[in-house]
This record gives structure tokens, C-alpha cells and sequence, in this order.
């Protein structure tokens, strides 16, 4: 309730923004923004061209007749004229809708802003509805994952908050052969650039990669808007795993790194929970076991999990309520051996907890 109240108070008077987003240039965000512009304007939208690329592509060069352009701002520099949207042009004339693209740009030395992206947060702040795009390599946070993939630093970078902020992502997808089909085809670069192309950037195996992001990026958002708009009880819930590992090594080791294989699999948050007995209380623990268990915690922050220490003499009572608190979908203990998971299993807390899971649709799974 507190971010839904949060979202719509950032959003007061402000513009609604809209990003169409891809794996690299070339896929169709330009073309599907400005077929987007012919819909609204046959509705009598005010709707007009803030910027467009077309790179010199015939087909979406064909779809930039017949809409409304607002004159680019003309600017000398370096001894050559150069272009750049002239975002005071548009905000005098503050259409209801504006199409801007290439959302990373590095606007001219002397503009009003640095970046094209602050001027859509100029352009929103007024109240005009914007409709920008962008490619996945260029999110500030994916930066190294991306250098990474393309051995290139991307450095025109846009920070992740504008996709925070924006009211719809929209990923165009295309497969890898699709992608190199259209460069092959002179529909994405000039024909003198295909070769090299082909070699560097446009290979199969980056490009999937690329694709990858932009699908998790646009997936995240969606499910940030799930949390937002749509009321919690009507939400699918998302998986959630808790892990509960004892002083036992060599479990413990094991239930951690499936646990996170599980995780990874569903794309899922997950917990490793480590109840302290008044046995196992500081000074009457060994210390080896206490040495085992700080790198089993160790090894569970590595990889990706949020440790949670609890002390309580109950540790069927710890698991209820921590699966409870965090809204876990399913609970993993590892396979009883002589150690205080056996003890529960021997006693009749275990059909406790069993039924305390049950009743709130929380799964079990025991891994071997």
C-alpha cells in the first residue's frame, strides 16, 4: 500500500511515459514508436515528433510522412552545424503527446541539459506524455554484464530510474537470426557496414544475451507494476524460497547451492535461516561448528541469498513465523540426518509445522 501511495504521489501532474526497449538497434522501437504516433493521431491526438532516428531506413523514413515534426534546434560546434532537439520548442508548444528518440543521447556542449533523458524529465514535469526508446546495453546497471557479452564499455548510459518511473516498458523482441536476417538485408545499417557488423556486434551468441537482459529488464518492471497497481490478494505470488540449514556442513552446504540453483531456475528471492538453539548459544557451540556455519552464511551471500539469524528455542516455531513474515513460497530443509532437523522430524512439531505450511500454501521440499 505504502508504494502504491508513493507512485501515484511522484506521479502527481506529471506526464505519462511510456519506453519501447531492445536487445540492439535495428529490431523496430523507432518504427513501432511512430506507428504508435499515426494511431493516436487518427483518435485527434495532439501528438507530434520531438526527435527520430531513422539511420536512413526506408521503411521507417516512410512512416515519419504525414506526422507533425517540431523543427530540430540548429547548433554550431567545432566548425560543423549540427542538430538537437529543441526541447524549449516543445515545451512551448507542450503537444499532449511527443515522440523522443534515442533516450541515451549525449546532447551538444551548452544545451540546457547533459543527456536527452533529462530532458524528458523536463518534458514529464510539465505534463506532457512522452514516448522515448532505448537499447538494453545502455542501463546504467547492467553496464559491466554488458561489456562483459560485447568486450564494448557502452558509455552513453541512461540511469535505471527512468525505467522506474516509466508507466509502460515494452520490450520488441525479435530472434538473433531475425536481427541478422535484417542486416543482411541492408535494413539496419548501410551495406558497406554489414561485414564488420556481422563480425563484431551482431554475432548470434551476444545477441541472445543481449536478449536476455532486455526480457529480464522488461519482466522486472512488469512485476514492479503488478505490485503496484494490482491489489495483493489478487496478485500471483511470486516464488519465494526459504532455506534452513543447522550446524550440519555438509547439508547445509548442499541445501544452499541447489536452493540457489532453484532460485535461479524461478527467477525467485530466496532466504537462508539459521535458528540458534540455547545449545548452540555462543560459548557452548564448538568452533568448528561455529567456523562451518559462518562460511556456509558466507557461501549463501555469495550466492544471492539474504541470511537470517534468529534465536529461539523452537525451531519449528522460527520456520512458521519467518515463512510467514517474508511471504515464502516454499521452505527447503535438507535430508535429516542426526542433527536438530531429525529431532523435529521424530516428533510431532514436524506435523506442526506441516500444517502451519499447509494452511498458508507454503510448499515443503526436502533436498538430498
Amino acid at each position: 500500500m505504502m508504494q502504491r501511495f508513493l507512485h501515484l504521489a511522484n506521479k502527481a501532474g506529471r506526464g505519462e511515459f511510456k519506453i519501447y526497449i531492445g536487445m540492439s538497434a535495428g529490431v523496430g522501437k523507432s518504427y513501432r514508436m511512430l506507428q504508435e504516433a499515426h494511431s493516436l493521431l487518427r483518435k485527434g491526438v495532439n501528438v507530434q515528433i520531438g526527435f527520430i532516428e531513422t539511420h536512413g531506413r526506408k521503411e521507417t523514413e516512410a512512416l515519419v510522412e504525414g506526422l507533425p515534426l517540431i523543427p530540430r534546434r540548429q547548433v554550431f560546434y567545432k566548425g560543423k552545424m549540427l542538430e538537437e532537439m529543441d526541447l524549449n520548442a516543445i515545451l512551448l508548444l507542450a503537444p499532449e503527446w511527443v515522440i523522443v528518440d534515442e533516450l541515451a543521447h549525449t546532447n551538444i556542449p551548452g544545451s540546457k541539459n547533459e543527456k536527452r533523458w533529462q530532458d524528458v524529465m523536463d518534458l514529464l514535469n510539465a505534463g506532457i506524455n512522452v514516448i522515448s526508446a532505448v537499447n538494453i546495453q545502455h542501463m546504467e546497471s547492467i553496464n559491466h554484464q554488458v561489456k562483459t557479452i560485447t568486450g564494448v564499455e557502452v558509455q552513453e548510459r541512461v540511469p535505471d530510474s527512468m525505467l522506474q518511473i516509466a508507466d509502460e516498458v515494452v520490450n520488441i523482441d525479435l530472434t538473433a537470426d531475425e536481427l541478422i536476417t535484417r542486416l543482411k538485408e541492408g535494413k539496419i545499417y548501410d551495406p558497406a557496414k554489414v561485414e564488420s557488423a556481422l563480425k563484431n556486434f551482431f554475432q548470434s551468441e551476444k545477441i541472445l544475451q543481449l536478449r536476455e537482459l532486455a526480457l529480464k529488464e522488461v519482466a522486472s518492471q512488469v512485476e514492479r507494476k503488478v505490485e503496484i497497481e494490482i491489489p495483493r490478494g489478487q496478485q500471483m505470488r511470486h516464488e519465494r524460497f526459504l532455506v534452513c540449514i543447522s550446524t550440519n556442513d555438509e547439508v547445509a552446504k548442499k541445501v544452499i547451492r541447489k536452493a540457489a540453483r532453484l532460485a535461479a531456475y524461478y527467477h525467485g528471492e530466496w532466504y537462508v535461516l539459521y535458528v540458534q538453539t540455547p545449545r548452540e548459544s555462543v560459548g557452548r557451540i564448538k568452533l568448528s561448528d561455529q567456523r562451518h556455519l559462518i562460511n556456509n552464511l558466507k557461501l549463501a551471500t555469495e550466492l544471492g541469498a539474504e541470511v537470517l539469524r534468529v534465536q529461539d528455542s523452537n525451531i519449528s516455531h522460527a520456520i512458521m513465523q519467518t515463512a510467514v513474515e517474508k511471504d515464502i513460497t516454499t521452505v527447503c530443509i535438507g535430508k535429516p540426518h542426526i542433527s536438530l532437523f531429525g529431532i523435529i522430524l521424530r516428533t510431532n512439531v514436524f506435523s506442526q509445522l506441516l500444517k502451519t505450511l499447509s494452511s498458508n500454501e507454503i510448499d515443503l521440499v526436502i533436498l538430498s
